[in-house]
C-alpha cells in the first residue's frame, strides 16, 4: 500500500492514487467527497479515511476524515 500511495517520482510521474484521481472525478457534493474514496478504495489499501480536495490550482476546497 505505501508503494501505491507514494509521492510523485523524480520525472514527476504521479503515483498510482494520484493518477488514478486525474481524470477530473466530478464530485456530487464537495463536502462528502464518497467517490474518491470509492477510487482510493479500489486499491484496497487502509488509508482512504484521510482526504483533501483541491482545484485545479492546488487550493485546498476541503479535508475530509472518516472515522
Amino acid at each position: 500500500s505505501t508503494w501505491n500511495a507514494g509521492p510523485r517520482d523524480p520525472k514527476g510521474q504521479p503515483g498510482p492514487y494520484e493518477a488514478a484521481l486525474m481524470d477530473r472525478h466530478q464530485l456530487h457534493d464537495p463536502s462528502q467527497p464518497l467517490e474518491i474514496q470509492r477510487t482510493v478504495h479500489s486499491f484496497d489499501p487502509c488509508i482512504a479515511c484521510a482526504v483533501h480536495v483541491v482545484d485545479p490550482d492546488g487550493e485546498e476546497l476541503s479535508q475530509i476524515r472518516i472515522r
